[in-house]
């Protein structure tokens, strides 16, 4: 009974907090669908403008709750989006240099945010970012990542990821243009440099079907890439029992990154219907938007402020270092 009663006041803390941060997510939905807009960049976008209520007290909870619990089953729901068809699709000497883009990116956000004295935590994030997917890879990466990531640095990496993801959008098409690339050439070029789906997809079907087909393949193969970049930054930032504050160490794979893989593994083999493969995709997307417009109003609006350029600078980096890869294969590979 004290059970009962302990978990029933726990949900009526946390329900004002998730109630706010779904209408928010809701609001982006609308907005998402009425101007073709990412969905996850209109949710970070209205909860910066709603970050005054992130410090009411009775919003906390659920705020805290729906930035981390809901975040940790969307990235399970994400394996439900990647099959492993989606990566021998590519071919070994693409999927090769898929591998190899994704690396140089989060290779280079970690040597610069160390150079810059951001710490590799804060690199790996913001090269995962890019390299991967994403918002969707910034805040599973901020998961996997724990304490080493705060608040302030998780929402910066999505603001730039979103921002960069936009002009890339537009600016991409034309460097491939310009530098002569045929259309299965410039379809790798987005799907391997383009941070979000939505812009990569867009950018793609812009030039022409062929190079829009070619981008979708290649992305999904660097959203595929989430779950083992996820196993390897939780292992090389493994929490030694002294870091986690008790006498056992933290969990070598978080519970998540194991969901992830299951889901993924069992998608894989075609046992789940389309149906429901996509309503856990649609699922993981609504959670998702719901976890990022939290993390948004959570957000300290003044540690953003103050942190200047140094944060923006290592996407920036990771992007073009991204970018060269991509054209470098394009030409050598295909």
């Amino acid at each position: 009974m004290a059970a009962s009663q302990h978990s029933g006041a726990r949900w009526r803390d946390h329900a004002p907090g998730v109630i706010v941060a779904l209408l928010a997510a809701l609001a982006a939905a609308v907005l998402a669908d009425r101007y073709e807009a990412p969905l996850t960049l209109l949710a970070l976008l209205i909860g910066l403008a709603l970050n005054a209520v992130g410090s009411n007290a009775r919003l906390a909870p659920g705020l805290g709750f729906a930035s981390r619990e809901l975040l940790r089953w969307a990235i399970v729901l994400v394996g439900a989006r990647v099959t492993l068809d989606q990566m021998l699709a590519l071919g070994p000497a693409s999927l090769i240099a898929v591998v190899s883009i994704v690396a140089v990116a989060i290779g280079v956000g970690v040597l610069a945010a160390r150079l810059l004295g951001l710490g590799a935590a804060f690199g790996a994030l913001s090269g995962g970012a890019v390299g991967i997917c994403g918002a969707s890879a910034a805040m599973a990466l901020a998961a996997t990542l724990g304490q080493r990531i705060r608040e302030a640095e998780l929402t910066l990496v999505l603001v730039a990821t979103s921002v960069m993801s936009s002009v890339a959008l537009i600016l991409y098409p034309a460097i491939c243009q310009w530098v002569g690339l045929d259309d299965v050439q410039s379809g790798f070029v987005l799907g391997a440099a383009i941070h979000d789906v939505a812009q990569t997809l867009g950018a793609g079907y812009a030039v022409s079907e062929t190079a829009g087909q070619t981008a979708t393949i290649v992305k999904m193969a660097r959203v595929a890439l989430l779950a083992p970049v996820l196993a390897l930054v939780a292992m090389a930032f493994h929490r030694s029992p002294a870091e986690a504050g008790s006498s056992r160490a933290a969990p070598l794979l978080p519970w998540f990154v194991i969901g992830f893989f299951a889901v993924a593994g069992v998608n894989s083999t075609g046992m789940i219907p389309v149906e429901l493969s996509d309503l856990a995709a649609t699922l993981s997307s609504w959670l998702l938007a719901v976890s990022i417009a939290a993390t948004a109003m959570r957000s300290p609006l003044a540690e953003l402020v103050r942190a200047g350029p140094k944060p923006l600078l290592v996407g920036v980096l990771a992007s073009v270092a991204s970018l060269a890869a991509a054209l470098a294969f394009a030409r050598l590979a295909l």
